[in-house]
């Protein structure tokens, strides 16, 4: 017979040697997710991983001039609206099987240069202004898995054979639990498209093993694209509806050629559509990952760096609040978005020490008891 404990490993007692194949299962493979508990774990890194890919997007973004390169605002700002998406759509995928996102904690913001969580730590993520550097930086965060690949829990060597192995994970357990068993979240913790989405894709509640494929899936295609043969995610673009939308990876290659995909494109022919324009000088000089410990204590520079990084911590107690049953939380969540965008955009217009760059946003952890003692 098959013993369920969900917050264990699965364990199966067998009276005979054709109990197992009674019913049909068999234990999942050796080095897979194998436990409920793992899977929670993974599903955990899934949110530190999203949410790693959001501050380099950001200082990219508001490094740009305001009315300069209005076309590459356009992409990044759509490619962090949808990280946005996937942060949430990993959180619903936790919440499923009776898991608690976690999103106001250290690691979420350990200082940068960083590597991808739990990746194969072959580069590491920096925050640059927006240029060529950034753009490379980006490409290697989205890019896709080769065609011949395998699942890879820890130490991937992209995001697809992360998301391969939780979906391995999900479908074992699933088959060996039964998904009542597996997906025992409270269902109203779920977040929805009702509750504030306005980017490409949807966001997806997760109650069973189909909607965890699809949520899994919208992800993956979001950033990589589809099948490995295609560069589009399946969507619309949110800035011009009459244009299918292509995956993130394809979105920064498009920045990094000066040149947008068309039907017909492939990964192999690249972009032979219309021009972007990219003016690299239209950004303004932040230095690449700042800190508070460059500045003087009490400096204008360091005060600044603070209040935003004091904001930044809010708003990930409020995301955490609103994936651990308080999805209305989402609405200060975005609010939080417009004054955080202020301070970094201040911050950037302020000139170091030396004058030959700007100060930037550092992105670093404030605990509660040090966000409470601030007047």
């Amino acid at each position: 017979m098959i013993k369920v404990d969900s917050t264990s490993l699965i364990t199966i007692k067998t009276e005979s040697a054709t109990s197992q194949a009674s019913v049909g299962l068999s234990a999942p493979s050796v080095g897979t997710i194998s436990s409920v508990e793992n899977l929670r774990d993974h599903l955990q890194w899934a949110i530190e991983l999203e949410h790693s890919t959001i501050p380099p997007y950001l200082c990219a973004l508001y490094s740009i001039e305001p009315g300069r390169n209005l076309e590459a605002i356009e992409v990044i700002s759509s490619v962090v609206v949808e990280e946005m998406l996937h942060l949430t759509l990993a959180a619903n995928l936790l919440n499923a099987v009776g898991g608690r996102p976690r999103l106001d904690i250290p690691k979420m913001l350990p200082g940068h240069p960083r590597p991808l969580p739990h990746s194969d730590r072959s580069f590491e993520i920096s925050l640059f202004r927006f240029g060529p550097e950034a753009i490379e930086s980006f490409l290697k965060i989205e890019k896709p898995s080769p065609k011949i690949d395998h699942p890879e829990g820890d130490s991937y060597e992209t995001i697809g054979q992360f998301y391969q192995a939780i979906e391995r994970g999900f479908r074992e357990l699933s088959a060996i639990l039964g998904e009542a068993n597996l997906f025992c979240g409270d269902t109203a913790r779920q977040v929805t498209d009702q509750h504030f989405y306005s980017g490409g894709g949807r966001i997806i509640p997760v109650v069973n093993l189909a909607t965890s494929l699809a949520a899994q899936e919208e992800i993956v295609e979001q950033g990589e694209g589809g099948a490995h043969s295609r560069v589009w995610d399946g969507d619309s673009d949110v800035f011009h509806p009459e244009r299918d939308q292509v995956a993130h990876y394809y979105r920064f290659q498009e920045l990094k050629l000066g040149r947008r995909y068309r039907r017909g494109d492939t990964p192999r022919s690249g972009p032979t559509g219309d021009p972007i324009a990219i003016d690299w000088d239209g950004v303004r000089p932040m230095r690449t990952n700042p800190r508070t410990a460059n500045h003087v204590a009490g400096s204008p520079i360091r005060l600044a760096q603070e209040e935003f990084n004091h904001s930044y911590c809010t708003l990930l107690q409020s995301l955490e609040e609103a994936f651990n049953g308080a999805p209305q939380m989402l609405g200060a969540a975005i609010g939080a978005m417009y004054t955080i965008k202020a301070l970094a955009q201040g911050l950037m217009q302020m000139p170091t020490e030396d004058g030959l760059e700007t100060a930037g946003p550092t992105f670093e952890y404030v605990s509660p008891e040090r966000r409470a003692k601030r007047p």
